[in-house]
Order: C-alpha cells, then sequence, then structure tokens
C-alpha cells in the first residue's frame, strides 16, 4: 500500500494520551469527561474536520463516595472488624445498614447482607482461534495463551441474583483477583439496583470468609453515592471524500478512572486516523470519512446507541463503520500487583462476514505485524460484539471493530505504563490500509454481500 498522507508516530499518539490522562476520572457527567469533549472537538477542529458538533446524550450519573462496612460475630460485637472498599456501581446509598452477613447462596437472602466471591474468567485462546476466521500468530503464541478477562462469571449482572432473592446488601469479594484492588467499576450498564453494595480487595474478602466461617456475623454498610440523570455529549466531525457514501471511524471518550487503555488509547487512535487522512487530499479520499468520539461507554453505551438514533439516514451510506478501542500491554497478577509481560494483549477483530472485507482485515495485520491477532465474526460472544460500537452492528452497518480486554480495563490499575506502545503506529497504518479496502465499494453492495 502507497501511503497518500502522514502517519502520526507513536509518540504524537501518546502525547495525546497523556493529555486526557491529566483530566482525570472521565466517568459520565464528571468534570475530567467534560474536558476530555472540549478537547477533542478542538483537537478534530484543529485537524481540519468540518462541522465539529457537541451532540448531547441524556444518560445515567453514578458518583461514589465513601464506602465501609463494619463485621462482627453475633456473639462478641466487640470483635468487630472494619473494612473499607468501593461503592459497587449503579447501587443504593446507605447509612447505618445493619442486618445479618450471609454468603450468598449458603443461606436464606432475603433482607439479609450477602457476601459473594468474584473470579475474573479465564480465556484460553485457543478456543478463539476455533471460532476465527483468521489469525495472525506466526509465534504460535494464541494456542497457549489463557487470557484473564476483566470480568467474572456474571460479567455485568454482579449481585443482580441477590438482587432477585430479596437481599439488602452486597459484598463482593474480589478474592479471585490476581492483584490487589478494590477500585471494580462493574456494573456499568447504568441499570439502578435496588440494593446498598461494595466491593472488598482479595485480602479484605479472605479475612471476611474468616470471620464468616467462626460463626454467625451481623454487618453494618454504609455507602455515601447517589445517582442522577445528565447530558454527556458525542464529538462529532467529518472530512469529505471522493463519493457521497461514508466510513466511519470512533470510540468513547468516558472511561472508569483516569484510565489510560480505556479508552485513552481509543481516543487516540481516531485521532491518528483524522490526522492521516486530513493529510490526504479530499479527492483521494476513498468515501466521506465521520469522525465520532461518543459519550456514555460506562452508562451503558449511551452514546453509540443515541448516535445511531439520531444519524439513521447516515447509517444508510455507511460503507463500514471502524470502531478503536484499547492498544493494552498484557499483564501477569501475583496476588498483590501487576507486571507487564512486554507482549501486546491478545486483538481481536470482530469483522461482518463479509469474504473480501475478512480478506482485506486479515492481509492488513499481516502486513503490519500485528501478532496475536485474530478476526473474528461479529456474533462470536453473543449477539453483538463486546464494543462500544455494538449498536452500529445491530443496525445493521457493516463493521470492522477492533479490541483488547485486559483484566485492569475496568480498575485504576489501568495506567499509561499499560499502553502498548510498540502497536499504536501498525494499529494506525492497518486501519488505513482497511479503509483504503473498501474505496469504490458503496454501502448498498457491501451489505449485499455480506453472509448472515
Amino acid at each position: 500500500m502507497q501511503l497518500r498522507g502522514h502517519v502520526p508516530s507513536a509518540s504524537q499518539l501518546l502525547a495525546d494520551i497523556e493529555v486526557i490522562l491529566r483530566f482525570g476520572i472521565r466517568r459520565p457527567g464528571y468534570q475530567g469527561d467534560r474536558q476530555a469533549e472540549t478537547w477533542a472537538a478542538e483537537r478534530f477542529a484543529e485537524l481540519g474536520l468540518r462541522d465539529v458538533a457537541a451532540e448531547p446524550v441524556e444518560l445515567q450519573i453514578w458518583r461514589p463516595g465513601e464506602a465501609s462496612v463494619d463485621v462482627w460475630p453475633l456473639s462478641d460485637s466487640a470483635q468487630a472488624q472494619h473494612f473499607d472498599g468501593f461503592a459497587l456501581p449503579y447501587t443504593q446509598a446507605c447509612a447505618n445498614l445493619e442486618r445479618d452477613l450471609v454468603m450468598f447462596g449458603a443461606a436464606a437472602a432475603r433482607g439479609q447482607i450477602v457476601a459473594e466471591p468474584l473470579s475474573l474468567l479465564e480465556l484460553p485462546q485457543s478456543a478463539l482461534r476455533q471460532a476465527a476466521t483468521s489469525a495472525f500468530d506466526p509465534d504460535g503464541e494464541l494456542d497457549t495463551v489463557v487470557q484473564t478477562l476483566p470480568f467474572g462469571p456474571q460479567f455485568n449482572a454482579v449481585a443482580d441474583a441477590a438482587v432477585a432473592a430479596g437481599a439488602a446488601g452486597y459484598v463482593g469479594l474480589l478474592t479471585g483477583v490476581p492483584w490487589r484492588t478494590c477500585q471494580y467499576y462493574v456494573p456499568y450498564d447504568a441499570k439502578p439496583r435496588p440494593l446498598s453494595g461494595l466491593w472488598l480487595s482479595g485480602p479484605d474478602g479472605h479475612r471476611l470468609q474468616a470471620l464468616l466461617g467462626s460463626g454467625q456475623c451481623r454487618a453494618r454498610l454504609n455507602i455515601d453515592a447517589r445517582q442522577d440523570t445528565g447530558t454527556s455529549h458525542n464529538i462529532v466531525g467529518w472530512l469529505p471524500g471522493a463519493s457521497d457514501q461514508t466510513v466511519l471511524i470512533g470510540s468513547h471518550h468516558d472511561a472508569p478512572w483516569a484510565s489510560a487503555v480505556e479508552d485513552a488509547s481509543g481516543m487516540a487512535l481516531v485521532l491518528a486516523q483524522a490526522a492521516y487522512w486530513a493529510s490526504v487530499p479530499a479527492a483521494e479520499r476513498p468515501h466521506n470519512l465521520t469522525f465520532v468520539l461518543t459519550a456514555g461507554h460506562m452508562a451503558g453505551g449511551a452514546g453509540t446507541r443515541s448516535f445511531a438514533a439520531r444519524h439513521a439516514t447516515l447509517l444508510e451510506r455507511v460503507v463500514l463503520a471502524v470502531h478503536l478501542e484499547h492498544a493494552a500491554a498484557e499483564v501477569r497478577g501475583d496476588g498483590e500487583r501487576l507486571e507487564l509481560t512486554g507482549q501486546p494483549e491478545p486483538r481481536w477483530w470482530f469483522t461482518s462476514p463479509e469474504p473480501r472485507l475478512q480478506a482485506s482485515v486479515a492481509d492488513a495485520l499481516r502486513s503490519e505485524q500485528l501478532s496475536r491477532s485474530f478476526v473474528l465474526p461479529p456474533t462470536v460472544f453473543g449477539d453483538a460484539p463486546t464494543t462500544d460500537g455494538s449498536a452500529l452492528y445491530l443496525a445493521g452497518v457493516p463493521i470492522v471493530q477492533f479490541l483488547t480486554a485486559p483484566m485492569y480495563l475496568f480498575d485504576a490499575e489501568d495506567t499509561i505504563d499499560k499502553i502498548h506502545v510498540p502497536s499504536l503506529e501498525p494499529l494506525t497504518r492497518a486501519v488505513i490500509r482497511i479503509i483504503e479496502s473498501v474505496r469504490g465499494r458503496s454501502a448498498g453492495q457491501l451489505r449485499a454481500a455480506v453472509q448472515d
């Protein structure tokens, strides 16, 4: 492929990520996320994108404060132990909520405070090889890599079984998480839950389990949290191209913490595409190019759903929707801390089942030496890809959506050292190749070629 413009360097992408991190926590409704919106709109305009707009998105806002639980043997309240944790997202505040404490599933939960351990799922990548349409794995690593995902078996439905059982409170024990943390921002589906809850770290979870093992216990929850509705914004801009068809390039701007991989890295990858294509003459761009950084990924994907509803007419002309999330470094945990392995996290490229498109993605990965990559059907994990762009797939738009799923994705441990810097330029060039591959194709032609 002959490049038509200037590809930003890894240091330029990293500089953008560093700016984003300085905004602080970027949860929906937080000042840091509003600053990220403003900065993204300014960057779009600086790069020469047209009609840059901040489109409002109504969503749920959740703000946690302090969260703790005191636990004591029923026979001796003087032996109370205090545990500080992190409020379970989208659960209720409470003050001095006192109940019997039971392990969930071991006793009646109705009206009680329940404790439940959580272990993160482990996914052998060899299982994905069977579902993948292709892989670029020149060293054969994916036959042996077992990836620790950032979810437990219930994914976002943690505590939902306790809600259904009528529990008054929930204490999640992160005993199966391979580093010391209680700062686990799950669930993030923006569904209010009618109980109070918090996460405790693995060591604190083991200490609480030991208390319960010694006999009946009582517990007192204190949770400071506030839920409200508010407005965030999708940041949108576009560049004219050689046809009236459109390629859509996006990611999201919000995050659970001052997060680097989730998704400052995705923002930087989108900005890199905007910078490259802005340096290409309009007549040499394959189609019009629309860029979007969506709001509310951490509020149930509110921004992408809003964009799909607002721009239904545009979506009819979208040849391809490219979504870019998580240029992640792989880590291993020893129970206390995380250590980098030096490798990228396994890369998933959800691609619509259209033979030419699948082949172009495979060729781009091979050309850019993006090892540890699978080209996957969009429905390999369910009805839609596990990405912020899933609403675009559900709207019938042909997609290529890039995602990695490192174990630290929803934790405050998602810091700038977790960016896999050597991947930044190859990822950018691979996406350029993929966009070039749909030159001369219309939305109707590509959709007609998709094999259900």
